[in-house]
């Protein structure tokens, strides 16, 4: 059997694995050291075990991310999804679709503090389903809405995924989170806008709420400032070049620490679970990092992304069809994959192609469009049947709910979804125009 034959059968077996609920990690990891061991052999396996292990986990770029995910431990201790919504809510709850808009909103503003989807969707579903029930909203659109708004927090930044996608394609972690502002602020858009369509059409759907006074929302606002001084500090910070996102990190980690004791009432139990609970995440999220690494160079071995890159660059087809495969197939495994075993699965192989294509931008350019286009469509596999891992969340949270019921809420925002796709796609410098506005010599 050949190198490349070999490489073909591992991949393979890898998804065989995956399709039977192995974990990501433990599959890549075993099916690399295995094809590994059969291309160079047992002493190179021994030896690259060694050196990348020890390579992978003393590097800087990753410090970053538990600090982020502590930074979002911190954050939800704190209480500030509460105030979010509360927020979102008084200025917004008085429309039609109002409640299930502010849920949007507050999504947004979370996700901007969090890094991540299903914390976003786990927390906000806790704090808004009360009130959308409160109003009457159809169970589809209710959980719909929050399933969809927890996407958010994979796109605002910080990212979890972006910085996992930064360290594969060695891009700067800074400025990919600048490319995702602006996608990430038309994504809550979008949300916000398929709301008040299914409204128009169903007014029973989402029922308006009650109007509040000036005062009410002004002193609302007032109750959001720790988020606004967070985001300010860290991202603003980060994206004029004051400081590394590692350091933005930190200060943000300390930042939300100090709000959690005072304003969460924070002690110490609640400190020592933010801390295991960091820990388990950020282990689980390094050993899908180890073997996503091991696997990668069994792969590097095989030839495989090698010869698909040729493959596809002598094909004929235009490079945006073969960007257009690419995002068929994403969605495609959304189907069956989360997000990060996506990134982590298919970057090796897709950023060699695309590296290789004419598509009108510098190599620094197409590193920031590309990581931007992948991440919207790997977020669309967060609420996309039959895993949808925030749709399950959700819909745990709303026993009354029917699986069926809140699969269809979401079909309005997996369409919002395919409209962003397709104008990013289209229109490069939406993800660019910060990036190069920001770019610090």
């Amino acid at each position: 059997m050949s190198e490349f034959e070999i490489g073909i059968w591992g991949f393979v077996v890898l998804l065989g694995l995956l399709a039977v609920r192995i974990p990501i990690g433990v599959a890549m990891l075993s099916v690399g050291m295995v094809g590994y061991y059969l291309i160079a052999g047992e002493i190179a396996l021994l030896s690259y075990l060694k050196t990348e292990t020890y390579w992978r986990f003393t590097s800087d770029a990753l410090s970053v991310v538990p600090l982020f995910i502590l930074m979002g431990q911190f954050a939800a201790k704190a209480g500030l999804s509460q105030a979010l919504f509360n927020a979102a809510n008084v200025w917004l709850g008085h429309y039609r679709g109002g409640v299930a808009m502010a849920a949007v909103g507050g999504c947004a503003g979370f996700g901007a503090i969090t890094g991540s989807s299903l914390a976003t969707a786990a927390t906000m579903g806790q704090v808004a389903l009360p009130e959308l029930r409160r109003f009457n909203y159809s169970g589809s659109l209710a959980t719909g809405a929050l399933a969809a708004g927890g996407t958010l927090g994979i796109l605002i930044p910080p990212s979890l995924v972006l910085i996992i996608y930064a360290v594969m394609v060695e891009a700067n972690v800074a400025t990919l989170f600048q490319a995702a502002f602006i996608p990430g602020i038309l994504a809550a858009l979008g949300y916000i806008a398929a709301i008040a369509i299914v409204v128009r059409i169903d007014p029973k759907a989402g029922p308006a709420g009650d109007r509040q006074s000036s005062a009410v929302k002004w002193a609302a606002l007032l109750d959001i400032w720790p988020v606004l001084v967070i985001f300010l500090l860290v991202m603003g910070g980060i994206y004029a070049g004051i400081f590394t996102p590692t350091e933005g990190a930190g200060v943000g980690a300390v930042g939300t620490f100090l709000i959690a004791v005072t304003k969460g009432g924070m002690r110490l139990q609640g400190f020592l679970d933010a801390l295991v609970s960091t820990g388990q995440t950020t282990a689980m999220i390094f050993l899908i990092l180890l073997g996503a690494a091991i696997f990668n160079a069994f792969l590097g071995f095989s030839q495989l992304p090698n010869l698909a890159a040729d493959f596809f660059q002598n094909s004929g087809l235009s490079p945006f069809s073969i960007l257009l495969g690419m995002i068929v197939l994403y969605i495609l495994l959304g189907f069956v994959m989360d997000s990060l075993s996506m990134i982590l699965l298919t970057v090796p192989i897709f950023w060699p192609i695309i590296a290789g294509l004419d598509l009108g931008l510098e190599a620094e350019d197409l590193k920031l469009w590309f990581g931007i286009i992948s991440l919207i469509v790997v977020e669309m596999g967060l609420i996309t049947p039959p895993v949808g891992l925030n749709v399950f969340v959700i819909n745990s949270m709303a026993k009354d709910v029917p699986m069926i019921e809140t699969f269809k809420g979401v079909i309005p925002f997996i369409t919002s979804d395919f409209i962003r796709v397709a104008i990013i796609v289209a229109l490069p410098s939406i993800t660019l125009v910060l990036p190069h506005l920001l770019q610090v010599e």
